[in-house]
């Protein structure tokens, strides 16, 4: 089959990785898969063209909203993959609720990548609730292995001769929902304190005016830093590297970020909000806070007790392993592709 897939396809982002996945799953079972930007087109109609002109045989989407609401009145079929903040945070808004439900109804299938996304989706659209699929994200991490830390660091004015550097990363594109500015304040104040800890704020620049806010924000505070974005594998490299992953953001679908450092046996501090709940158990596969407060006590209790350190570690990465099977992953989307036939 000649398959489009639409997703907001900026570099670095969640929904990007996902549609990567995805394609890769697709081209290994014969199909052709074509990732176009979500952002490139304005309405149906453009993509009306494009499935026409390039002889798509069916489409699916990421994101109920900002991918689905192109392929309303498709004349192929197609399956959604929700993004999160659609089910999250579009519903909330009429205008944008009264197209995910159109498109829903039209989808073939949907998938959910947990049951409380699933579960929120089918409170609002309950006829769909057949059509919806839990399918995890899958995981498949591959670190550089030429990736020069020191240099990394360099770059990040990050002093390299403390033996006891403890360096945590925020991976996220830079946007309000994230919320990198969260913990920048009693970061800050901390690392005051205790010059070893330091934070790197690393990700694309995917809202400009917001972004000029963080870095004015980063430039004023001592200990943190705005690092620019790296290509996959040395991102992976560099979270190998580091003392913890965290994760401030107001909400989530499912972050790959942490699943990733879960993966790489990293530890993880996150924000308490649903989407990191679903996949983190306080104190038994990573550390869950409410306030920026809590999370440096969650922080210091890490960095003072190896013992707890490795058993997070452990746990998580045996998570992963039976939760976010890659190949879980790829033999569910190479079945339900089947449907849009």
């Amino acid at each position: 089959m000649r398959l489009l897939l639409l997703a907001c396809l900026r570099a670095q982002t969640g929904n990007a990785t996902t549609a990567a996945r995805i394609q890769h799953h697709l081209h290994a079972a014969g199909h052709i898969c074509v990732l176009k930007d979500a952002f490139m087109y304005e309405s149906p109609a453009e993509i009306a063209d494009l499935t026409s002109t390039d002889k798509f045989d069916a489409a699916l989407a990421i994101h109920l909203y900002k991918g689905g609401r192109l392929l309303q009145g498709s004349r192929i079929p197609f399956g959604i993959i929700f993004g999160g903040t659609d089910v999250n945070e579009d519903i909330k808004c009429q205008e944008k609720r009264q197209v995910m439900g159109a498109v829903l109804e039209e989808a073939r299938f949907a998938v959910a990548f947990t049951v409380k996304l699933k579960e929120l989706a089918a409170a609002e659209w309950p006829d769909a609730r057949k059509k919806i699929y839990v399918q995890s994200q899958g995981i498949k991490t591959a670190p550089s292995e030429t990736f020069d830390w020191y240099r990394f660091l360099q770059n990040a004015a990050i002093p390299v001769n403390t033996d006891r550097l403890h360096l945590f990363l925020l991976i996220c594109g830079l946007r309000r929902v994230k919320d990198p500015l969260y913990l920048v304040e009693v970061f800050s104040d901390w690392h005051r304190k205790d010059p070893s800890v330091h934070l790197g704020i690393i990700g694309p620049a995917v809202d400009p005016v917001f972004t000029s806010e963080v870095k004015e924000k980063v430039k004023r505070a001592p200990g943190v830093h705005l690092l620019p974005e790296l290509p996959q594998e040395e991102l992976h490299a560099a979270v190998r590297r580091c003392f913890a992953v965290v994760n401030s953001s107001i909400s989530e679908g499912m972050s790959a970020a942490i699943l990733e450092a879960m993966d790489l046996e990293i530890p993880v501090l996150a924000r308490n909000i649903p989407g990191n709940a679903a996949i983190i158990k306080h104190k038994e596969t990573g550390l869950l806070f409410s306030n920026p407060q809590e999370f440096v006590v969650l922080s210091k209790s890490l960095m003072n007790d190896p013992i707890m350190e490795k058993e997070i570690i452990t746990r998580a990465k045996d998570y992963v392993k039976k939760h976010h099977s890659w190949e879980g992953e790829r033999k569910t989307y190479q079945n339900l592709v089947l449907r849009l036939q």
